[in-house]
């Protein structure tokens, strides 16, 4: 995989969910994770896009998706899409019953509209 020197396998993920929406109230649509050093943070579809944001502020172009049941990574410099990769420091997803969006208490009743912009 084209980027292996910006992924660290020991690493685990900063938590649960995204590291900014987390510090802020704000709530989110899909998580990512940084494979360099375990960030996570929210997806292109989220209204912060803030997995976007954490490559641009620390050029760590490697994220995997933190989603269950989903192994793929995204290389943001070559804009390649790479099925599986390494095995990562676990938890390799967020909790399965943590809600799509989520978190659930901070979502509001009109997500896919706001969503859609």
């Amino acid at each position: 995989m084209s980027g292996d020197t910006a992924i660290d396998p020991n690493v685990p993920p900063s938590g649960a969910g995204c590291v900014e929406c987390d510090a802020t109230g704000g709530w989110w649509f899909h998580l990512r994770r940084c494979a360099q050093c375990g960030h996570v943070g929210c997806c292109d579809d989220s209204p912060a896009k803030h997995a976007t944001a954490h490559f641009h502020e620390s050029g760590h172009p490697v994220i995997r998706s933190y989603e269950p049941g989903e192994g793929w990574f995204w290389n943001y410099e070559t804009e390649e899409l790479f099925d599986a990769g390494p095995e990562l420091a676990p938890p390799v997803s967020h909790p399965a019953e943590q809600s799509v969006p989520g978190p659930a208490e901070r979502v509001p009743e009109d997500w896919a509209r706001v969503l859609r912009g």
